[in-house]
């Protein structure tokens, strides 16, 4: 029924509005008890064997969704709701602002990709945080916020965006990112150099241990897929030495040649973020040598062209704890998360691991 919805509806809106709409539906539906009990039921049924440990934090699955859908925390409940056992909220960004001028996401259909140019729109961590203070959730589900560098900021200013984001939201959040790898902010993606990421990740863990001393909340950092091979393995020393909690592997690409893409050429050269589909290969590759390199020593989130449960699966044996999702949400619909547990459990079911954790890794260990 989604792909008949999609098809007559949705693919004939602009993607920016269709978004939109689908997302006032979803929180319309979460804010009906009867009704969202009922949807919750069918759409995020409970699988024992999936539950996941991850960053100190318990899980009922390792499938979440990736930041970018829900940019300003009004809707955590409607994808819990939907079956997403963790979301991550934002970009935010330490000020409000409005992003790139539109039109600014596009649709490569026959590609199941995307092509956004957003600019980190938002509210700013001001509103945010005082959401996030605010919220009530109906259903658990693990919050983490994804925080980014202010437009208008210059990069010598840069850690102290960042800052300013992290004492406003890390009482709020279950895990913080620091989004250093959009293509949509000019500049950002030179703060993933070693020299400049230490003193940023070293600013952004004092500020979150000061804004809530009572516990500690993970910090993690994403990164790009466009990075060289040898700045992966950099990063990944990195993280280790300052104590890093874990890494997301990894945001859109710049990328278009070599990725087969068949879609429309005048789409495909849209500037932006290119997710979905094609990011496949080189996500799960980022992700294979970042376990090569870092072991079981902090936590990896596997993220970039997982459509199904086989490439959830795919990215815990190369060494994915946690596992997100989101372009292939947008092709899928509401039935997706339902999908990827479901045929996650049966897999888990079949092969030679115990436990998730058991498998986390396994391919790696295997050919090392």
């Amino acid at each position: 029924m989604y792909r008949i919805l999609f098809t007559l509806l949705f693919s004939r809106m602009d993607p920016e509005e269709a978004h939109h709409l689908a997302f006032r539906w979803i929180r319309r539906v979460a804010r009906v008890p009867v009704l969202r009990t009922y949807v919750a039921a069918v759409l995020a049924p409970r699988y024992e064997e999936l539950r996941t440990e991850a960053l100190g934090l318990r899980l009922h699955s390792p499938f979440g969704l990736a930041a970018g859908f829900d940019k300003n925390a009004v809707g955590i409940d409607g994808l819990a709701m939907l079956g997403f056992d963790h979301v991550e909220i934002g970009t935010v960004t330490g000020e409000p602002q409005p992003g790139n001028p539109k039109k600014r996401l596009f649709r490569l259909v026959p590609d199941r990709a995307l092509i956004n140019r957003m600019g980190f729109n938002n509210d700013g961590s001001l509103a945010v945080a005082a959401r996030l203070a605010s919220r009530e959730p109906v259903f658990r589900t693990v919050v983490g916020v994804n925080i980014g560098k202010t437009k208008v900021v210059p990069e010598s200013e840069a850690a102290a965006d960042y800052v300013k984001s992290a004492e406003r939201l890390a009482p709020h959040a279950d895990y913080l990112v620091v989004n250093v790898s959009s293509p949509n902010t000019p500049g950002l993606r030179s703060l993933q150099a070693v020299d400049q990421l230490r003193p940023l990740l070293t600013a952004v863990r004092e500020a979150a241990d000061r804004a809530v001393p009572a516990r500690r909340v993970p910090l993690l950092v994403k990164i790009a897929p466009d990075l060289a091979d040898e700045d992966i393995d950099a990063v990944a020393d990195l993280a280790v030495e300052l104590g890093l909690d874990g890494i997301i592997a990894t945001n859109t690409t710049i990328a278009r040649e070599g990725l087969g893409l068949t879609s429309d050429p005048a789409l495909v050269q849209e500037t932006g973020g290119l997710s979905g589909a094609p990011l496949k290969a080189r996500s799960l590759e980022v992700l294979r040598r970042l376990y090569a390199r870092v072991g079981d020593r902090i936590t990896l989130v596997g993220v970039g062209g997982v459509e199904n449960a086989e490439d959830a699966w795919q990215r815990i044996l190369a060494g994915a704890t946690l596992v997100q999702g989101y372009s292939a949400f947008i092709y899928q619909g509401p039935f997706w998360a339902r999908s990827v547990h479901k045929g996650l459990a049966a897999r888990l079911r079949t092969s030679p691991y115990a436990t998730l954790a058991d498998a986390v890794g396994a391919d790696v260990r295997i050919s090392a």
